[in-house]
């Protein structure tokens, strides 16, 4: 009878366990899916990546009234490794692309590695690259910190994979809401990419650590965007969840105003943006004064104290963001790359010698590509800046390539129309372009100091402790992980 017994519960115990082993196998949980379905939120991720007005005030575009804004005084601390949960699902799409063999996935997934590394590492220094994103596979749950410069050549060559992988597909790419699918556009986009990389590393063009004739091979060989129309770009739609970020944000009718560096260097340029940018002040509105008079727009000191700004704004003589901005559904695309932007490096390039091209036309490509831009997503000022309004500006003395004497007056106004095209766009870039070239100039407070960089997560100290301790020793000493630390990249 015993004998029994065990028989029985033996067999209830495996039948349990074959049926848990069924029980945990959730059918509302797959742990393999088609990459399309993983693109689709990936690229929605990184073409947002990096928005919001954070950089706007370090730019020195905006200015707070209501209260201190860290980024305005140059006051923030740490940083975020927050980019690396997108690069989860980038990892995952990759893998899926490998096991169905489908390569096009698999390059996608490397440009936007690239382009997350590359913002990473431009933020912080030295951070987890090649031992990153390894947890599920290997169970790497503390990856060390690679050199910013492995970093870096680890992006270049995952860029020239991707292109290569590209050039020998001809499919559509399903779940592409950026080029529906176009291999080559999404091969155009990628080779500006690698331009823009390189030329960011152009105080390193003299230490030969990095090989700058790439840049030239690109440009020979590669296919580029050859229009506005082809620009890297996420369109918004008027629907649920598809809607301009900042539509119906609460932020800009608060104390959010324009800097008046920012205003007065498109007053003196006579750059119609202007008007696209921001709101005429309250006292000229009340005045009667037109839309397209410069002197219809005033900015707040942004190195004056919060409340002197608050002052003059309670006057009505600050200028308050258009409120195409925030009322606008759909408002403009956001520009992970744009073929004005890729116009621009060229043109540095050409100043620079690294290609043989005219750069004055590549410097007028990408101040006229700018204004279609706007002209295409600004509806109501459309004729502020179309091509004969470019025409016009592009003959403005301070605009005016063929005036430029020296190559670094040529690379001071190709730096500044990046700049100035660079509202709500581009992200940190002109924070990066200051720190490689010395243009555009940020007002601040006397003796405030521009940071290099972001402190380290303090998610790092608690879990990865002895690789960041490792990582900042070797780049700035025992304990010197500060904002003013200047990485390999600017050295």
């Amino acid at each position: 009878m015993k004998n029994i017994l065990v028989i029985l519960l033996l067999s209830m115990v495996f039948i349990s366990c074959t049926d848990l082993e069924e029980m945990n196998i959730n059918p509302n949980l797959p742990t393999a899916t088609h990459p399309q379905l993983l693109l689709t939120n990936v690229e929605w991720e990184v073409f947002r990546a990096y928005g919001g007005t954070s950089a706007l005030y370090a730019q020195k575009m905006l200015v707070q009234t209501d209260g201190e804004n860290s980024n305005q005084y140059y006051k923030w601390d740490r940083g975020s490794f927050g980019p690396y949960s997108v690069l989860r699902n980038v990892t995952k799409m990759i893998q899926e692309a490998e096991r169905i063999n489908d390569p096009s996935y698999v390059a996608l997934g490397k440009f936007f590695r690239s382009y997350y590394f590359y913002n990473l590492t431009l933020n912080f220094g030295d951070v987890p690259y090649t031992a990153a994103l390894k947890g599920e596979i290997e169970e790497e749950y503390a990856p060390v910190y690679d050199d910013q410069e492995v970093v870096f050549k680890g992006i270049l060559a995952e860029l020239e994979e991707a292109e290569t992988i590209l050039a020998s597909q001809n499919t559509i790419i399903a779940g592409d809401i950026i080029y529906s699918g176009n291999v080559l556009s999404w091969r155009k986009l990628i080779n500006a990419f690698r331009l823009k990389v390189l030329m960011t590393l152009s105080p390193k063009s003299e230490s030969g650590e990095i090989d700058f004739s790439e840049f030239n091979t690109i440009f020979t060989n590669s296919p580029l965007m050859e229009s506005e129309a082809e620009s890297g770009q996420l369109v918004f739609l008027d629907q649920q969840n598809n809607r301009y970020p900042d539509f119906n944000s609460s932020g800009f009718s608060s104390g959010m105003y324009i800097d008046s560096t920012f205003i007065q260097r498109l007053q003196v340029r006579k750059d119609p943006r202007l008007f696209i940018y921001c709101t005429q002040t309250k006292s000229a509105k009340e005045a009667g004064k037109a839309i397209d008079d410069f002197s219809s727009y005033e900015g707040g000191d942004p190195a004056a104290p919060y409340a002197e700004v608050n002052q003059k704004a309670t006057q009505g003589n600050v200028s308050k963001v258009n409120d195409r901005y925030h009322r606008d559904p759909v408002n403009e695309p956001y520009k992970l790359l744009g073929y004005s932007e890729q116009q621009l490096i060229l043109a540095e390039a050409a100043v620079r010698g690294w290609i043989s091209a005219d750069a004055e036309m590549l410097y007028k490509d990408g101040v006229k590509a700018s204004f279609k831009f706007y002209e295409m997503y600004s509806e109501e000022y459309s004729s502020y800046v179309d091509p004969e309004a470019a025409m016009m500006y592009l003959s403005e003395p301070m605009n005016d390539f063929s005036k430029a004497m020296s190559d670094t007056d040529k690379i001071e106004l190709i730096v500044m129309q990046k700049y100035l095209q660079s509202f709500f766009q581009m992200q940190w870039t002109s924070f990066y372009d200051h720190h490689r070239t010395g243009f555009p100039s940020f007002r601040r407070p006397t003796g405030v100091e521009i940071p290099y960089r972001w402190i380290y997560p303090q998610s790092e100290y608690n879990y990865n402790a002895d690789n960041v301790t490792s990582a900042i020793t070797k780049q700035f000493g025992a304990g010197n992980d500060n904002i003013h630390q200047m990485t390999w990249w600017i050295k």
